[in-house]
């Protein structure tokens, strides 16, 4: 699949093979293209734990979450699952990082007077600003590229891939050992499709009009009918959902895969649960 295409078909894959297993080496290409990902100052604080099913401590397999209100059979479904997490502790370390980029030549042009500044200004200047670059949401963001980047070589790969929220994390934090200063971000379901490619067609979105602007809010941005016809042409814009054979499409798979029929069928013992383990104390 080229990579043109691999943007156009980046939805959710909610239906995988459980009896598939992923190679490990296609997680591989996955996690290298997280590491290779563009990160503010350098700092790379985006890092993952992936828990095989078939070869996971029962320790941690009783600690997969059911699920949420939005799609609970897929935790239960994935092979693999990669929990993406922020390590805070990257940022204390920055300086490191920038006299790196500076010895390989990607920031300033006279190596030794830059790693003087960087000692004396630049270093002290981020970190003093650091609680702020905290609550910021850029490290979040530089964060999500890499996870962009590992899902673009996982549809490159055959691969289907879900990003799920986790609400509660005490017990599968508990079960991986992940460290105190961290967070969870999200956890990537990672299988062989059960569906096909198409995924039952483009999914509503919001107007390019409406989220897109140029020079002010007040204008938008102009959308140019040649370039969505060529996006089309290019796989990047697909058939709008659903198509035509789509709902017969979930009914089997519904029934393949024992999936409640019902969307959020599952929330009342989802909640409790999630409920239960948000309110323990540490």
């Amino acid at each position: 699949m080229e990579l043109k295409e691999a943007i156009g078909n980046r939805r959710s894959m909610r239906f995988l093979l459980p009896h598939k297993p992923v190679e490990r080496e296609k997680i591989q290409k996955m996690l290298e293209a997280a590491r290779l990902s563009s990160f503010w100052g350098n700092v790379q604080a985006l890092k993952a734990v992936v828990v095989e099913r078939a070869t996971a401590p029962q320790e941690v397999i009783d600690a997969i979450p059911p699920g949420s209100a939005i799609g609970g059979f897929q935790f239960g479904l994935a092979p693999v699952l990669i929990i993406w997490y922020l390590d805070w502790s990257m940022l204390d370390v920055q300086g490191d990082r920038l006299h790196e980029l500076t010895d390989a030549g990607a920031a300033g042009v006279d190596k030794e007077g830059s790693h003087r500044y960087l000692d004396s200004n630049l270093i002290p200047f981020f970190k003093a600003a650091m609680p702020s670059i905290r609550e910021g949401g850029i490290t979040e963001m530089d964060c999500g590229q890499g996870i962009a980047q590992a899902t673009l070589v996982a549809y490159e790969e055959g691969l289907g891939t879900c990003l799920l929220g986790l609400p509660a994390q005490k017990k599968l934090r508990r079960a991986i050992n992940l460290p105190e200063d961290t967070k969870i971000l999200v956890v990537q379901t990672v299988g062989y499709p059960a569906e096909s490619p198409d995924a039952g067609g483009q999914r509503p979105r919001q107007p390019f009009e409406e989220k897109y602007f140029l020079n002010s809010c007040d204008e938008s941005f102009p959308r140019d009918p040649e370039v969505v016809e060529g996006l089309k042409r290019d796989k990047m814009i697909q058939a709008q959902a659903p198509l035509p054979w789509r709902f017969d499409e979930l009914e089997y798979l519904s029934k393949a895969l024992g999936i409640p029929p019902l969307f959020g069928e599952e929330t009342e013992s989802i909640t409790v649960e999630m409920m239960a383990e948000m309110s323990e104390s540490e």
